[in-house]
């Protein structure tokens, strides 16, 4: 027995073992060196000097006021993300489960076509499109009778956001639209029925029917989204242009990556950059914990 206890044992740390040394490899060593990055003046400029400095870079960080700036833009990102694409594509899965469209399957594929492209040559079509001489700017001209209008919302830090939240919306809706139509498609049809022969409204099996069913689908969603927004650089990264318009539109991922790798003049900025990511990280926890407790005190109330 006690042989056979051990084969188990060996068994089951051989299993395990390769996919632990894969995390702690990919996943656990980034983080630690990056937290220890953080504490000390490194930078591989200088041939691997380092020294001891502790939260220095973390004080700077919260005098910072372009780390405020860019938290600012990723809080209107996350937004956008939770209040925007989740909404627009629960009520497009919704339109298609309730086959309320015609073609529908035409529709579907145009709405997730987006997933298919490089964020790169999207990034670039919005640019071109929201341009000051650019289509939008063209059709604001005609419309308004205005051939000296433009498309300024680019180049203002209090409206660079909202251009880049339609390009967001577009990119990433479809993406929310697949999760909700898949989980839709495995509720049984008999509970609409039912509800529909007990003299239901569209809103009521709405509201009563579906959203609690899809309420684990829906906070998984927030998470993804939550995580995705605070995380993303590519979109933005090629929407702006260098100067100007990507400072008025910063967010964290562009802030931490031009610190760290863009200012060669100050020799600890790579060090900050560690800091900022790690801001990040702790900024997405927060989010993802404060969602989590929204999804049980919710649960709370439905029971009671």
């Amino acid at each position: 027995m006690k042989w056979r206890g051990s084969r188990a044992t060996l068994a089951y740390i051989g299993m395990v073992s390769p996919g632990l040394a894969v995390y702690l490899l990919i996943v656990t060593y980034p983080i630690i060196y990056s937290v220890w990055l953080s504490l000390t003046d490194f930078n591989p400029n200088r041939g691997g000097v380092w020294n001891w400095v502790g939260i220095v870079h973390y004080l700077t960080m919260a005098r910072d006021p372009m780390f405020w700036h860019a938290l600012r833009n990723n809080i209107i990102v996350v937004a956008v993300s939770v209040f925007g694409q989740i909404p627009i594509g629960f009520i497009l899965a919704y339109i298609l489960f309730r086959k309320s469209v015609r073609a529908s399957r035409f529709f579907q594929s145009m709405v997730f076509l987006p997933q298919f492209l490089s964020t790169i040559v999207i990034g670039v079509l919005w640019k071109r499109l929201f341009e000051a001489d650019g289509p939008v700017a063209r059709l604001i001209q005609i419309v308004s009778g205005n051939p000296a209008a433009q498309f300024d919302l680019m180049l203002k830090t209090s409206t660079v956001m909202l251009p880049i939240s339609v390009a967001l919306i577009w990119m990433y809706t479809g993406f929310y639209m697949m999760i909700f139509l898949a989980n839709l498609q495995k509720i049984d049809a008999s509970m609409v029925e039912a509800a529909q022969i007990d003299g239901a409204r569209e809103s009521q099996i709405l509201f009563r029917v579906m959203l609690p069913l899809l309420s684990a689908s829906i906070f998984v969603s927030v998470i993804l989204a939550i995580s995705g927004s605070l995380r993303g650089f590519d979109l933005i990264f090629a929407m702006t242009s260098r100067g100007l318009s990507r400072q008025n539109a910063m967010v964290l991922a562009i802030f931490m990556y031009q610190t760290a790798f863009d200012d060669y003049r100050n020799p600890v900025r790579f060090a900050y950059g560690a800091a900022i990511s790690n801001a990040v990280v702790l900024i997405s926890v927060l989010l993802i914990v404060l969602s989590n407790a929204v999804r049980r005190n919710l649960r709370v109330d439905e029971a009671e």
